[in-house]
Order: structure tokens, then C-alpha cells, then sequence
């Protein structure tokens, strides 16, 4: 961007947030999260929930052996409904006697209906004499509650299950948990000291490992607030108070892709930008987690996704009363990187820019077990791997630098390994990529050395050419079968 064009949408994106009056924040409604007496509110979810809106196909649940030849076709595969929720366990022949928990993530299709997921890593869990399970949760939406629950209560059922299916258990020697998106959430919430002292179903894992996790909680959701308003704001059309309507997001919305694009429709990507959109661009990399490889090119495939929050009220689709969305510790960035001050233009947006601060209690500890979106407060005395792959823009690699930096406060950063994996999208690992992070788990667990892993909390490390290189596992992505082969490469050693 000229210096002279830079000058110009800079003096037009101030004086806008001047003449709307955005130097205070818009809170999300009144009242607070736990209804006092008097409220007849009831949560969406609560009411979905007290509807039958969600729904088990039982004949869904059956599933198959991984291959039709030994090990793989004489494992012990039964599947049920346990407490409104499906699941399916496995168990090989030659067990070891410990399980592994699986974790499904957020479900966007057919949001009535439950289902399980396998996990990723099956071959290597059985290949290692390692029994699973995996839960569908008795409700979908980002019901962490529901899905910690759901899948504790089946771990604490493994024996009955099997013992009712004619092959009777002894209990496991140990329990781990690993997860994905919104299961790296309840993997990683799982071990958290609060979820042992607050759970209805409790279960003492050895060890987790959230992958492409939201590793941050409630910290994803003020990162779609503040694209919202990072959006409107730079396209010279800045909102006055969070939430957005639908319909003042969508215009919004409209307003920002002629702004900031020269033809939406045909190219999301940095070289469709107009001059003005670069300063969004460079924005959105400093609040996602900062300057790194692949971010050009997530960039267009998330714009959609991300846009798609525009007209979100905080509440995360009724699993809360109040809206929870803050982003008042949020810093915007279109001129310099993480480590280095702001400049005076990024001074002023910042002092002026809305802010969406959540309603008191809107997320609270609860009475009667977990909060609704259980914390991740990176207090926690077990082994911890976790996997993220760097140009995730859905669930963006500031949870994986939240987390880090939780964990540090709290003591708990010598359990904790984190990897980058060199890829543009969400989950989008290749099997040996999950089998090797939940290995290094197991393995670091069992008694093994601890793992090596990546820094996130360094801008110029993860900034490098190379960031990623050291775990990225080349081969079709799972569930897909694409293969990496145009991204950029990692540089030969020096």
C-alpha cells in the first residue's frame, strides 16, 4: 500500500470511528447467566433439548472392522445408546488394557441428528493392542458440557458395555483422551483441575491430546467478534455496538467485499485485494496468532466461514443465556507485527474501535456441574500433545498461543508439547500426522522421554520459513485423500 493510499484509508477509517461514536463498548443484553428468581428465560439449547430435537439413528451406529483380514476383522465392535447418546467401542483381541477416548468436533450438517466418528488414528490404536470409544453426544451445537459428560459417562460404562456384549473386562489400567476442534476443546478441558472438581461423570486420564483444538475457550469467539469488527470498521463502514443484527451484518458484510476486494466472488485471496483490503489482511494475521507460513493462502479459504459469525449474538448458538463475547484485551494490528509497538495510527483505531464486552456471569462456575463451555484454564498434572496446523483461520493457532501462555501461569508448561503441522486448513492432518502426535503422548506417558515440539509464543520462530517443518508428515489428508503437494515447501536445510 502507497504511503499517500495508506494515509487516506487510514484518515477515513478514524474519522468514521469518530463520527459513530465508537469509543465505548456495546454489552450483549442484560440480565445474567444463572436466571434469578423471576427470569423465566430458558437457554435455546435447554429448550432444543426439552423439544427432542436431537436424535440417535441406531442403525447408524454399527460399524465395520477397519480391514477384512487379522488383527483388524476379529476386534470385539459393539455400539449402542447410552444416556441419549450413540457410541461405538472397539476392542482387540490382544487389549493392553487401557482406552482411549475419542472426541468428535463441532457437527454443522444435520445438527438434529447424532453420530459417532471413528478416530483418525484407529489402525495405530489397534495395531498397538489399545481399545477406543467414542461418544455422539447427546447434543449438538458447541455443547462442550454435553460432550465432556456424554463421553466420560462412556468411559465410566466401558466394562458394562463389554461385559453385556459377552466379553467380560477388567476395568482399564489407564484412560486417555484425544480429540478434535471442538473435541481438542473437551480433550483439553478434560484434565483441567476445575473439570475434576466440577463434573457430574468424572475420569482421571493419564494423559490428553487435543489436536486443531479450541485450546483457548471462549477466546475463539472474541476472535470472530473482533473479524466482525475489523471488517466493518476497515471498510469504512464501522459498527456502533456488538452484537450485529442478521440484517445489519449481512449489509455489512456486503459493504466490506466491495471495499476490500476486487471481485469477491472470483478471488477471496491477498491478490484480489484492493489497496484498502491490505490493511484488513494484515490485520487479520495479528489477531489470528501472527505472521506465518500458509497464512496467504488460508486467507481466501476462510473469508466465507468467518463472515458467516458476522450476525452473532455472544450467546454461541443459545448454549448460553448472556452473551460472552469480550474483546476489550483485544489489540488490532495493520502496520506492525506482534512484537513490536503499535504505531500511532494503530493507536488511535485501537482507542476508538467498539468493543464487545461480555454480560457478568455469562459463563460462571454452575452448581449443579460444569460451566456450559467448560474453561481450559492450563491447570493441569498429566502429559498434554497437542497438534495444530498453522493456516487454520476457524479455529486459529492464538488458541494454541492462549494455551501456552495458560499453562505457563499456572505451572503446567512442563506437561505440555505443542506441534505445528504445515497446512492451510482446519484438521486437515494426515493420518501419520494424528497417529504421531497421540504417540508422543502415549509414549511420554508410559515412561518414554518427553517429546520435542514447536514454540508459539515466539513471533520470529513462528514467523520463520520453516515453522512447522519438524512434524508435518507429507501423504493424503485424512478422510480426503488430497495431497499437499501445492503448498509451499519446506526450505532445504542450510
Amino acid at each position: 500500500m502507497t504511503g499517500l493510499k495508506k494515509t487516506a484509508l487510514l484518515t477515513m477509517v478514524i474519522s468514521s470511528l469518530t463520527l459513530t461514536g465508537c469509543l465505548s463498548g456495546g454489552g450483549g443484553g442484560g440480565g445474567d447467566a444463572q436466571p434469578q428468581a423471576g427470569d423465566t428465560r430458558v437457554r435455546l439449547q435447554q429448550q432444543r433439548l426439552d423439544a427432542d430435537f436431537f436424535s440417535v439413528n441406531e442403525n447408524d451406529l454399527s460399524f465395520g472392522a477397519l480391514e477384512d483380514s487379522a488383527p483388524y476383522n476379529t476386534t470385539s465392535r459393539w455400539s449402542g445408546v447410552l444416556n441419549g447418546a450413540g457410541y461405538r467401542v472397539e476392542v482387540p483381541q490382544n487389549w493392553n488394557g487401557m482406552l482411549v477416548m475419542y472426541t468428535h468436533g463441532f457437527r454443522i450438517n444435520n445438527v438434529d441428528q447424532l453420530t459417532v466418528d471413528n478416530p483418525p488414528m484407529r489402525r495405530y490404536l489397534l495395531d498397538e493392542g489399545y481399545a477406543w470409544a467414542a461418544s455422539s453426544y447427546s447434543a449438538n451445537f458447541y455443547d462442550v458440557r454435553a460432550g465432556l459428560e456424554d463421553t466420560n459417562a462412556l468411559a465410566l460404562a466401558f466394562t458394562d458395555i463389554a461385559a453385556d456384549n459377552g466379553r467380560p473386562l477388567d476395568p482399564p489400567d489407564k484412560y486417555y483422551i484425544t480429540g478434535v476442534s471442538m473435541g481438542g476443546h473437551i480433550a483439553a478441558a478434560a484434565v483441567e483441575r476445575e473439570t475434576l472438581a466440577t463434573a457430574n461423570n468424572v475420569v482421571n486420564y493419564s494423559g490428553s491430546a487435543p489436536m486443531c483444538g479450541v485450546v483457548g475457550d471462549t477466546e475463539l469467539f472474541n476472535f470472530f467478534a473482533s473479524y466482525t469488527i475489523a471488517l466493518a470498521a476497515l471498510s469504512g463502514n464501522p459498527i456502533e455496538e456488538f452484537p450485529l443484527t442478521q440484517q445489519e451484518a449481512a449489509t455489512m458484510v456486503a459493504n466490506a467485499r466491495t471495499v476490500l476486494w476486487n471481485d469477491y466472488t472470483t478471488n477471496k485471496f491477498p491478490s484480489g485485494l484492493t489497496q484498502e483490503g491490505f490493511a484488513f489482511y494484515q490485520t487479520l494475521k495479528n489477531l489470528s496468532g501472527g505472521e506465518r507460513p500458509m497464512y496467504p493462502i488460508s486467507f481466501g479459504l476462510f473469508q466465507d466461514l468467518l463472515q458467516s459469525f458476522a450476525g452473532s449474538d455472544g450467546t454461541v448458538d443459545g448454549i448460553l443465556l448472556d452473551n460472552v463475547v469480550d474483546t476489550n484485551a483485544i489489540t488490532y494490528r495493520f502496520e506492525s507485527e506482534l512484537d513490536e509497538p503499535l504505531t500511532t495510527d494503530e493507536i488511535n483505531f485501537n482507542s476508538m474501535i467498539v468493543k464487545a464486552t461480555a454480560t457478568e456471569g455469562a459463563n460462571d462456575l454452575r452448581n449443579d456441574g460444569l460451566r456450559w463451555i467448560p474453561k481450559v484454564n492450563g491447570e493441569f498434572d498429566v502429559p498434554v500433545v497437542t497438534a495444530h496446523t498453522i493456516g487454520d483461520l476457524f479455529v486459529p493457532i492464538l488458541m494454541e498461543q492462549e494455551y501456552a501462555r495458560r499453562a505457563a501461569d499456572n505451572g503446567s508448561d512442563d506437561l505440555l508439547v505443542q506441534r505445528a503441522m504445515r497446512a492451510p486448513g482446519h484438521c486437515d492432518f494426515t493420518e501419520a500426522e494424528f497417529t504421531a502426535t497421540l504417540a508422543a503422548m502415549l509414549d511420554w506417558e508410559q515412561g518414554g522421554p518427553k517429546p520435542q515440539g514447536d514454540d508459539w509464543l515466539s513471533p520470529a520462530t513462528v514467523a520463520a520459513a520453516d515453522f512447522g517443518c519438524t512434524y508435518t508428515i507429507d501423504g493424503p489428508v485424512a478422510g480426503n485423500n488430497v495431497q499437499r503437494n501445492q503448498l509451499p515447501p519446506c526450505p532445504p536445510p542450510p
